[in-house]
């Protein structure tokens, strides 16, 4: 496998397509707006931003809870003098000051208390006497903490006090040490008091442009003084695209959050309600797509025709998309055959050796750390979202040469995505090799199909148009794998699985669509016929054995994970198709959930300041064609979005106004861990690799 150069499809066994029409060229994401991904929840509701207030309902619940605070704060009011006087004895006149003045703001608060801040204490080079101020604050101070950072240098440290997330004055009674909250930071449990009425989670639409679902959180989460852990969602979406989906947060105010539209910038949160469960990853049915091919080119709209009915009636292959593998030039599927194999110091030196195609900034942080092994420097100099890089370097200063604990220092989720993009190159040659061997059409003597009246397969959604707000109060039950990730979660672990017999070949019992795939792991079967071989085989290559192990560490050994199935053919559900004219390439030619918004008459939207730039939303230039403008197609299904491959605008020289083009507009909806990008690319017969289609031009 090689490593120097971009991945391509074939690298990572995409190599066929379903039909073999003509395929045609056209432009993915010219303008992100272009690509809009509605996340589908576990009742079928396609996910839509319709308002940017919260109920008044609602409203009315947060000022009764916020007089309840101010009530309690009042009629529990204490002095601190005699305790503040005894600190000044042990920290001095400074510290003294900072507490006096925080407790202050704590009196004073009568909304959320993450809005509080923390205080610093002066630089303490003494242990001990680190020790006696920890001390004084657990004994006198009960609803505050202290934990310790870094001083200004290698020989001092701070402490840091803030306000305890069981509540002031509470007496510590709800206090909970740092290893049984698990990992769920600080400032994640929102205000103490809560009406028990209410659910304890604030359930939002998050409406998002040109950002990835972490951005957006962690924006929103500085506003709100909290952290971007303290959310929970059911998948990420793509960056370069329009995307609405649903977040959770822990008794948080919808007003709160309400009033930062004002200030946000292609960011919008809407749609509140109260729940009794934070959502966690996976847990939706998939995504609605509305993708806007522009400039296409092709022999005539016949073939454009051919092309779109083909895949409405006979999907796609169900390929893991490039994005699956990475961005970068060294493969995740890579690093995951050497943890697999047990090479700790191989795979850390794939993470951190230099590659090719980055940034400069990246390309020459790599390379000193190459040269010079000094890990501070190298820090210094690495971009802060090469989360991985730094979590390795962080764990080997701390502890040299021990490689595999480095692995283990990276987020538990991320470090996942090697091993799972390793499982995922052989589902892809695997599923390749069912196609050639076996075409598309029928169901063969040893295939492996899901069960029939197991309920757990059933993937056939109603997707309804808007949500029930008479559903408000339902519950509903993060990792990020690669940005349509996470949803694997859901992928038929314990789903009855069955070989295809004689018997069943000549009732008909089963179609095609019904075969899956394993992804390996020790609680899956393989087929019985040829294509089981081909995960032995490659595997083998990779001297990977799929049945034992050659280390003892879990989560590095297939035979410790359980494996789960795959559809080998998706259908898109609700498949939708037109053919749209056009004259300005910064027209848009699909209406977001904003757009909708606007046209309302809702107050206080401010769009993205790139609309400034040429993102114009009048839809007035562009027609739809007649005599096949529409195809719609109700089929079943399996998918997770699309963080489908980022992709740099074109640039359009001069006037933006030019000859009429062309514009396929396609609506369809995907389950969680399937790729939009593949059935773009069934229907193109384009590939997707970097290397063979510049700005993806199919």
């Amino acid at each position: 496998m090689e490593t120097s150069k971009a991945t391509e499809e074939s690298d990572v066994g995409i190599l066929c397509y379903i039909s073999q029409l003509p395929g045609f060229r056209g432009i993915l994401k010219q303008r992100y707006a272009d690509f809009i991904v509605n996340e589908v929840d576990t009742d079928g509701n396609v996910v839509h931003l319709t308002c940017l207030e919260p109920p008044p309902q609602m409203v009315e619940e947060t000022k009764e809870c916020a007089a309840k605070v101010s009530d309690e704060k009042t009629s529990e009011s204490k002095s601190y003098e005699a305790e503040i006087g005894l600190f000044r004895s042990l920290a001095g006149d400074s510290d003294a000051e900072k507490l006096e003045s925080l407790i202050s703001q704590v009196d004073s608060c009568t909304g959320s208390e993450d809005s509080v801040p923390h205080i610093v204490l002066s630089p303490d080079s003494n242990k001990t006497h680190r020790t006696a101020v920890h001390n004084f604050f657990k004994q006198n101070f009960k609803f505050l903490v202290t934990d310790t950072t870094d001083g200004p240098d290698a020989s001092s440290k701070c402490i840091r006090v803030r306000l305890d997330s069981g509540g002031h004055k509470n007496n510590g009674r709800n206090s909970k040490k740092r290893k049984e909250r698990g990992e769920k930071p600080f400032d994640s449990r929102g205000s103490s008091n809560w009406p028990e009425h209410l659910g304890k989670f604030l359930r939002f639409h998050l409406y998002k442009e040109n950002k990835d679902t972490q951005e957006a959180l962690g924006i929103i989460g500085k506003m709100l003084g909290i952290q971007s852990k303290s959310f929970g969602f059911a998948g990420t979406k793509d960056k370069r695209a329009v995307s609405t989906q649903r977040v959770t947060v822990f008794k948080q105010q919808a007003s709160r959050l309400a009033a930062l539209n004002d200030r946000l910038i292609g960011i919008k949160v809407g749609d509140f309600c109260h729940v009794k469960e934070g959502l966690l990853l996976g847990k939706l049915l998939g995504n609605r797509f509305t993708v806007t091919l522009r400039g296409v080119i092709a022999d005539s709209e016949d073939t454009i025709k051919a092309a779109a009915d083909s895949l409405g009636r006979h999907g796609f292959i169900n390929y893991f998309g490039l994005q699956r593998f990475g961005t970068g030039s060294v493969p995740t599927h890579l690093i995951g055959a050497t943890l697999l194999r047990g090479e700790w110091k191989t795979a850390v030196s794939l993470i951190l050796d230099p590659r090719e195609g980055e940034r400069d900034v990246i390309r020459m942080a790599r390379e000193y750390y190459k040269e010079s092994n000094d890990i501070e420097g190298t820090l210094r100099q690495l971009p802060r979202h090469l989360v991985a890089e730094r979590a390795v370097l962080q764990c080997l200063k701390k502890c040299p040469g021990d490689y595999l604990q480095a692995m283990k220092a990276i987020p538990r989720t991320l470090r996942m995505m090697y091993v799972h993009g390793y499982q995922s190159y052989l589902w892809n040659h695997a599923a390749s090799e069912r196609v050639q061997k076996y075409g598309f059409d029928q169901v063969v003597l040893g295939d492996l199909v899901y069960c029939k009246g197991d309920d757990s397969e059933k993937e056939t959604v109603g997707v309804n148009s808007e949500c029930n707000n008479d559903n408000c109060d339902d519950t509903y039950d993060c990792s990020h794998l690669d940005e349509t990730s996470g949803t694997d979660l859901l992928e038929r672990k314990n789903t009855l699985v069955k070989v295809v017999t004689v018997e069943d070949v000549s009732a008909g019992n089963y179609t095609v669509d019904d075969v899956v795939l394993p992804m390996p792991g020790s609680r899956v079967i393989f087929p019985t016929n040829e294509i089981a071989k081909v995960y032995h085989d490659l595997a083998k290559k990779d001297a990977i054995n799929l049945t034992e192990s050659v280390h003892s560490v879990k989560e590095f050994s297939i035979t410790s994970m359980t494996g789960s199935y795959r559809r080998v053919f998706q259908k898109p559900l609700d498949f939708e198709w037109e053919l749209l004219a056009y004259n300005d390439s910064n027209k848009p030619l699909a209406e977001t959930d904003l757009d909708n918004i606007s046209k309302t008459g809702s107050t206080n939207i401010i769009k993205q300041e790139e609309q400034g730039k040429g993102e114009d939303n009048d839809l007035s230039d562009c027609t739809k064609l007649p005599v096949i403008s529409r195809n719609s197609i109700a089929l079943s299904t399996d998918t997770n979005e699309g963080s489908e491959r980022e992709v740099e605008s074109e640039q359009v020289s001069g006037s933006n106004w030019q000859e009429t083009q062309m514009a396929l507009k396609l609506s369809l909806t995907l389950p969680a861990s399937c790729y939009a990008t593949m059935a773009i690319r069934e229907l193109l017969k384009t590939s997707t690799s970097v290397c063979n289609s510049k700005n993806f031009l199919l």
